[in-house]
Parts: structure tokens; sequence; C-alpha cells
């Protein structure tokens, strides 16, 4: 029986990665208030994020298999999420410039026989940045919906000094890891 991906997330980079990879797929949004995850350490919280969204995705039929994931920066103990002004968006770029930080992503994958879930971490190193990239920078739409204001694969890719791991967990999939787990709930790049 052939099986059938929903993904529980609306992230266009999720989407296109998935895309990039040759695997079919279809896109149940969760309804969910992610603020009830308290949690400060940045691996719990991005492990319980997408559990939250993967069990909050229900399975409809016996040939669904449910993928959710949550991505956050971790730095100093301090986790950034979505900045939601520019003043947190500046607060962000400048207090991760020229320094390491680490991008954590927590998946869930599960189907009605079985689930599964795991956190790739990868370490990223910032330029020093002068004032006026970080101005010129949160004046852009970039920062705004991407952990830690900012998205390694457009713009802010000139911040990124290097990385250490996985490129595509600090983009929000670290799909190479998908792919191999999505195999073993039966789904295949076509």
């Amino acid at each position: 029986m052939l099986q059938k991906l929903i993904l529980a997330s609306s992230s266009p980079r999720r989407q296109e990665l998935l895309q990039q990879m040759r695997i079919p797929f279809q896109i149940r949004k969760p309804n969910l208030d992610e603020s009830q995850i308290k949690d400060t350490d940045p691996v719990t919280k991005v492990k319980q994020l997408a559990i939250l969204k993967g069990k909050n995705v229900p399975i409809q039929t016996e040939t669904e298999v449910i993928l959710a994931a949550d991505t956050v920066v971790s730095f100093q103990q301090n986790i950034f999420e979505k900045p939601k002004s520019k003043q947190e968006a500046y607060k962000m770029i400048k207090g991760l410039s020229g320094k390491k930080h680490h991008v954590y992503t927590g998946v869930m994958i599960r189907c009605q026989e079985k689930e599964m879930t795991f956190v790739e971490s990868t370490t990223v190193s910032f330029w020093p940045l002068t004032e006026k990239e970080i101005l010129s920078y949160i004046e852009t739409e970039e920062p705004y919906d991407k952990a830690g204001g900012y998205g390694i694969q457009s713009v802010g890719a000139m911040f990124v000094k290097r990385i250490e791991g996985d490129y595509y967990n600090v983009v929000g999939l670290p799909i190479s890891r998908v792919v191999r787990e999505l195999k073993t709930f039966g789904i295949h790049p076509q």
C-alpha cells in the first residue's frame, strides 16, 4: 500500500526541501498554541513542539504519515524564536554578531503503527557585523518569519562565517536524516 506524506507545517522552506527531494506531500497545518510549551532548554523545547504539532494533525487514513518539525536558535542559554518586532530582530542579530550559536530542529514522524522523534543540532558562527549591516537587514522582510531572525538560505547568508553540522537543519528541516527516517515509514523520493 502506498503511503502518503502529510506535512504538519505551512513553512515554505520545509515545503521547498521536500519538493527538492522529490517527495510528494500534502499540507495539513496544525491549529495550536505553541506558547503552552514553556521549557527553556532548547533541545527539550523543539522536541516537545514537534510532538505537539505532530499529534495535533490527525491521521485520517491508514496510509498517512505525519511529518512535523520546529526550529529554534539558542544563544547563551536563551532561545531565539521568530522576532516579533524590529527591536527584537535587532537585538537577536546584534547578539549573534561575531559569535557562535546553535540551531536545533525537532522532528516527529508518525503513522498509525509507530512514531519517532529526534533533534538535530548545528553550530553556526557569525562574522562580526556592522551597525549598518544589522539596520539594513532588519528593514527587509526576511528576519520576521525565521527563528533567530535570519535566513541562511537568503540575504542572512552574508552573516555566516562557518557552520558545523547540517546546513539544511539551519534552513528548518534536516532533510538528509528526514529522508532516511521517512523510508522506514514507507515514504521514498520519486
